[in-house]
């Protein structure tokens, strides 16, 4: 790559939350992929922490919400002032040149889909673009050598996907993107209360609940905690005892759904790497991945080990940050995505 003047950024551009890594400082931002908006006004009211907290309690005329859905752009204007607002905090609004940027982006996405994410960050102030995908800059945040022949799976698992790769020799040999991950995880919880209690909760607290005392399988000493929200029936606000036993209920079929993918990708994969993946076993990333017990269910279920990745949550951004220095020193290539 030539040299140019600026810094270089690499940021993981997801639908719950963004990371945002500087060459030669490291992770320099972590915050929610949320926008508040005066609609009167038309203006950007609040982005990140600040938004997430307005989520569910905004006035007719203040909306906050996610630019992005299922890992893909579904507001262009939102998206470009929340890549202004990260490029302003990372590198400060007096910065004179334009920043080189690799976004991290999922392995399906389509070629609209990546033209607004181009568009998105041109016009937030990025000078020049390289889309990546996600499956292998979390491999590659793992710590995992994808530049030997020998194969390896990444599953990272973050708000609106769930990514899975087989990486080998620095691509990607089998790869799925599917559109059910942590919010629809969150969405399954709000469900079940309905269902189960006559009880309605906000996202939020489904995903309090999903983080806290989350389990992906049923365990003999479940925790529990309070939960308020409305009573269905009644319409009064209430408070009830939920366990990690029910959550495990609730998350089975978004669970049952990724296992499913996790075996399609397998299925298609080529036996010699197959043969690799049973003695390396699979690698989870992701902030989903975090919740107890996910590496003990997909274990059961596929018959191979199941590792969790140092700092789950970051593998992608610190791929990024490790892709900019191949860049530097002419290592990488991206002659094949």
């Amino acid at each position: 790559m030539s040299k140019f003047f600026g810094k270089k950024l690499g940021i993981d551009l997801g639908t719950a939350n963004s990371v945002v890594f500087v060459e030669g400082e490291g992770i320099v931002l972590t915050e929610p992929t949320v926008v508040a908006l005066d609609l009167e006004k038309s203006s950007i009211l609040a982005v990140g922490d600040e938004a997430k907290d307005m989520l569910g309690k905004t006035p007719d005329n203040i909306v906050a919400k996610r630019p992005l859905r299922n890992g893909v752009i579904a507001d262009s204007r939102i998206t470009e002032s929340l890549l202004k607002y990260f490029f302003n905090k990372a590198l400060g609004s007096n910065r004179f040149f334009k920043p080189n940027v690799i976004i991290s982006v999922p392995a399906g996405i389509n070629s609209v889909e990546r033209r607004a994410v181009i568009k998105a960050a041109m016009s937030a102030g990025a000078r020049k673009i390289h889309l990546m995908p996600e499956p292998l800059l979390a491999a590659i945040g793992a710590g995992i050598p994808i530049y030997k022949s020998s194969g390896n799976m990444i599953v990272n698992m973050g708000g609106g996907t769930t990514e899975i790769g087989v990486v080998s020799l620095n691509g990607l040999v089998k790869s799925s993107s599917l559109r059910i991950s942590g919010d629809a995880m969150n969405e399954a919880i709000v469900n079940y209360m309905r269902r189960k209690h006559s009880f309605s909760i906000g996202e939020q607290t489904a995903e309090r609940v999903k983080i806290e005392i989350g389990s992906c399988i049923k365990v003999n000493e479940p925790s529990s905690m309070q939960v308020k929200g409305r009573d269905s029936v009644s319409g009064m606000p209430k408070s009830i005892d939920i366990d990690s036993n029910e959550v495990a209920s609730a998350l089975q079929n978004p669970l049952n759904q990724i296992i499913d993918e996790i075996h399609s990708v397998l299925e298609r994969t080529p036996p010699e790497i197959s043969s690799d993946i049973i003695d390396k076993g699979i690698v989870l990333s992701g902030g989903t991945a975090l919740i107890t017990n996910i590496d003990k269910l997909f274990a059961k279920a596929t018959g191979v080990p199941v590792y969790l990745a140092d700092e789950p949550m970051y593998c992608v951004a610190n791929g990024t940050g490790s892709v900019l220095e191949m860049m530097a020193g002419g290592d990488f290539s991206f002659a094949s995505w």
